[in-house]
């Protein structure tokens, strides 16, 4: 029997399910050559005050395995706060905060360690705490201003349940020799509650 959802994490229950990227993926970077990829997404519970995640990407061709991530989305409780916290194969260990607002959220890196001998260049950005905004859009205008006045580098990542009721993923990145600059866009349809 699955164990009851904790009541802090029921503004979150969007999320839970498994889902696929549909159609693949995209990424660009002006460092990068554009490129596509498939995403596996594990979101569900155990009856703890958050919820638990994994991300695995594969090559949509060789079925490679890409990018990986795993970890935990927080809210504080009485609040619309949320922490997301993620290790990454790529050796980043991250700390993300934001809001949820219905069926969105919107969060941007707070910290980020990284194994020494890490791939550069690093995103290496520590974020002041940002005002409350009441939309993403909001929320990414107050990010960017801080970005642009209090620090060389950071993460943004929007999620939201589309009208179709498929979930959507948009990551914005700046490094330290590239400005903020979407990164990543991927949609995905839901194959398992």
């Amino acid at each position: 029997m699955p164990p009851k959802m904790n009541p802090v994490v029921e503004p979150l229950s969007w999320m839970l399910g498994t889902w696929l990227s549909d159609p693949p993926g995209a990424g660009t970077y002006p460092t990068l050559q554009p490129f596509q990829y498939l995403e596996e997404v594990h979101i569900s519970h155990v009856g703890q005050p958050m919820l638990n995640f994994s991300f695995n990407s594969f090559h949509p061709d060789t079925r490679k395995p890409m990018h990986r991530e795993c970890g935990f989305i927080r809210l504080k409780p009485d609040t619309n706060k949320v922490a997301f916290v993620s290790a990454q194969n790529t050796g980043v260990v991250e700390v993300e905060e934001g809001e949820v607002n219905g069926q969105e959220l919107c969060i941007a890196s707070h910290s980020i360690a990284r194994i020494s001998f890490a791939k550069e260049p690093h995103v290496e950005q520590v974020s002041p705490a940002l005002p409350p905004a009441r939309s993403c859009l909001e929320f990414a205008a107050s990010v960017e201003s801080v970005f642009l006045f209090h620090s060389p580098a950071q993460i943004t990542r929007k999620f939201r349940l589309n009208s179709e009721g498929k979930l959507e993923q948009t990551v914005s990145m700046a490094t330290t020799t590239q400005p903020m600059t979407q990164h990543l866009h991927v949609t995905y349809k839901k194959v398992t509650p």
